[in-house]
């Protein structure tokens, strides 16, 4: 069964892309363009990965990673953060809230598709 990954950004370009790339290695992506789609999408069917973008509207990045990880029965969805936000603050504060990673626009693909193939094949072992 291919693992369900959700593709948060408000940025079409970013979640053409990032989609593109997701769909060729099989797996089965779903997107949301702001926080509460986000929050919605995972209400109805949980995923195993959320790619999520932090500066958005509705709710943003931070907010929905919190209110995930507020939820027990969300306990073992894998969040990587996606930001344009670099400094140190900004990863400590994704990170204190639940992100199990933090990647920084502008991003090389291949580490983002690396990254998200190595996390979800350990999660597979």
């Amino acid at each position: 069964m291919s693992k369900n990954i959700l593709v948060v950004d408000d940025a079409p370009n970013i979640v053409l892309s990032i989609e593109f790339l997701l769909k060729q290695e099989g797996y089965t992506v779903r997107v949301a363009s702001n926080g509460e789609e986000a929050l919605q999408a995972v209400e109805d069917n949980p995923p195993d990965l959320i790619l999520l973008d932090v500066m958005m509207p509705k709710r943003d990045g931070y907010d929905v990673c919190q209110t995930i990880r507020a939820n027990p029965a969300w306990k073992d969805i894998t969040i990587i953060m996606l930001t344009a936000k670099g400094r140190a603050v900004e990863r400590e504060k994704g990170f204190a809230l639940g992100a199990d990673d933090y990647i920084t626009k502008p991003f090389a693909t291949r580490e983002l598709m690396d990254k998200v193939r190595n996390i979800l094949n350990r999660d597979a072992v």
